[in-house]
This record gives C-alpha cells, sequence and structure tokens, in this order.
C-alpha cells in the first residue's frame, strides 16, 4: 500500500514537472507574435487584386489568428467601430500586397454569423501601421452586392451593387488613393440619379509656388498641368491630368521633374520607364512623353499637349483703418 501511494505521488510530480518546463501560458495571458511571423502569414498577391463579397462566405485556407494578436498589431478602434467592444469576430490573413520600398497592404476577414467584412490595412516600409478601413462590409439580411479592386496604378476601387425588382443595376463606386499615410478619396461616380461628372483631385495644389514656371496651365478645366515647388531650384513637382476622344482615353502623373535647361525640364523616375519633357515659355508650357508611359494613360492617348499658363488673380489690398 505505502509502496502504491510513492508511485502515485512521484507519477503527480512527474506530471507537474514536465507542465512548467513545456512553458505553458496562464489563462487569459495574450501570447505576442514576432512581426515577421504575423506577415508571413499572409500569402503574397499580384496586381490587379480583386474581392468580392461572396468571397467573405467561401470556405478558405487563409490562416486565422486571435483577436490578441490583431491587437498586437493594430488599434482597437478599427474593429470596434463595425462590430462594438464585445464582439470577438473570426479573423483571417487573406492575402498581403507589397510595394517595393513603399507602403504594404493587408487583407483581413473579419467574420461573425450576422456581419462579414474584409478590411484593407496598409503598413509603411518600415512595417507600422498607418491606416485601415473596410472596403467591404457584407450583412446578411441586405441585398447590395460589393465589389473590391486594386489596379496596377495602386488606385484603390469599392463598388457598391444593388439591383431593382425589374433587374436593372445601379452603382456607386468611391476611388481611392493611399497618400502620407491615409486613404485619399479623388473620385466618386454613381448611374443612381443623374449622371455625376467624377471631380478631379489635385494632390499637389496647397502647395507653394514661388518659381517663376509654377501655377497651373490649361487647355481646359479637364486637361491641365499644375506645377509647384520642388526641393530647390533644379526640380519642380508636378500634376497632370488630360482627357482625350470625349473622356474615352485618359491619363494622369504625379512626380518631380528635373530641370536639363532654363527652361526645359524631364521627369524620369527609378523604377517607371516613363519620361515626359516639359518646354517652358512665360506664358505656356508643352508637354511631350518621351517613352513607356502606358502605365498612367489608356493605350490610344499620350502625354502630349501645348498648355496656357492661367493668369492668378491680383490679391486684393487690404483695407487701412481710420486714424
Amino acid at each position: 500500500m505505502r509502496l502504491l501511494k510513492f508511485l502515485l505521488l512521484v507519477c503527480g510530480l512527474t506530471v507537474f514537472v514536465c507542465c512548467h518546463q513545456k512553458g505553458g501560458t496562464p489563462a487569459g495571458t495574450a501570447v505576442k507574435i514576432d512581426p515577421d511571423d504575423f506577415l508571413a502569414m499572409f500569402h503574397p498577391l499580384g496586381l490587379p487584386v480583386n474581392f468580392s463579397d461572396s468571397s467573405l462566405s467561401k470556405k478558405t485556407t487563409d490562416s486565422s489568428f486571435s483577436i490578441q494578436v490583431f491587437h498586437q498589431f493594430f488599434p482597437d478602434s478599427l474593429l470596434q467601430k463595425n462590430f462594438g467592444k464585445s464582439a470577438k469576430p473570426r479573423l483571417l490573413a487573406s492575402g498581403k500586397l507589397v510595394v517595393k520600398n513603399a507602403e504594404t497592404y493587408l487583407f483581413v476577414k473579419a467574420l461573425t454569423p450576422t456581419k462579414k467584412i474584409l478590411y484593407v490595412i496598409c503598413l509603411d516600409k518600415d512595417g507600422k501601421f498607418t491606416t485601415g478601413m473596410p472596403a467591404i462590409i457584407r450583412e446578411d439580411d441586405s441585398e447590395t452586392k460589393y465589389a473590391f479592386n486594386i489596379d496596377n496604378k495602386y488606385a484603390i476601387s469599392v463598388s457598391r451593387i444593388l439591383r431593382d425588382p425589374e433587374g436593372k443595376s445601379f452603382f456607386v463606386r468611391t476611388v481611392y488613393v493611399y497618400s502620407e499615410g491615409l486613404f485619399m478619396l479623388i473620385m466618386t461616380e454613381s448611374n443612381e440619379g443623374k449622371p455625376r461628372i467624377a471631380q478631379i483631385y489635385n494632390p499637389i495644389d496647397t502647395l507653394s509656388h514661388k518659381h517663376k514656371f509654377t501655377g497651373d496651365y490649361l487647355i481646359d478645366k479637364r486637361n491641365f498641368i499644375s506645377f509647384r515647388d520642388g526641393k530647390n531650384n533644379s526640380l519642380i513637382r508636378f500634376f497632370v491630368h488630360f482627357e482625350k476622344d470625349n473622356g474615352s482615353c485618359k491619363g494622369e502623373l504625379k512626380g518631380e521633374a528635373r530641370f536639363v535647361s532654363s527652361s526645359l525640364a524631364r521627369y524620369i523616375a527609378n523604377g517607371d520607364p516613363c519620361s515626359i519633357e516639359f518646354s517652358f515659355t512665360e506664358k505656356n508650357v508643352r508637354m511631350k512623353e518621351l517613352e513607356g508611359c502606358g502605365n498612367h494613360r489608356d493605350i490610344k492617348c499620350y502625354f502630349d499637349g501645348l498648355y496656357t499658363k492661367r493668369k492668378e488673380a491680383p490679391p486684393k489690398p487690404s483695407k487701412s483703418k481710420r486714424r
């Protein structure tokens, strides 16, 4: 009998020691994960990137991770805004898009029985969180369909589609670009109600323009080039948008050109085959595509044309107070 008790005591101590040697984590303690291991959970994606709301309901082989791991890398508010504080959705790592020497896009599916959301989350080139937003929100009782896309120019499109009882489709499409740590809305188009002409967002409009060739050069409101000051006098920032053939052929580019003479500047950038020349006079600028700008325009049109400098309105004289 004593021998039996002794053997039971030895077995109990052995189990206790082994459990502690395995490094068991107390209940409720969040297990941290290395950032590289976390990113490795996301399989790489190539351009273009496409998701639909139906993909949120399909069975997938995506890696899952806990809400504690999510909060290790991203703010609580990202999920709480859509699910509330108490909900704990199932989280899936659904891919990543890496821009060389720039940002990384992560796609996270957050799923509950009544709501399914695809989040697009951005990290800077150092792997630090900058911003995120729900790209697709799918609720079980909704008849609205959604689609998400990142095209070859990294423009982010979110489309909402609804069919009426007669089978006609209505849509709203919003387009964003990632810039300076934010998703910036640049265009909205819809066939709901009267047709809307998409607004053009000029990302350099508010920058300084003290250089003699800076300012806005136009053919019309939808064909223009804006020039703003560069880091020094040998550089000039620009943003060009054009629409030809009644808007069926469009082009757009933001960059920095370098002066190769007193009135001639050229855009050449690492990793971009596009090359453009700007020839300035006091009243206009002539733009000429030198080579390889197909990534920034449609196939049948080019970066070219003569643009007239817009005269700036003189500043209003300040009213002096009478003494």
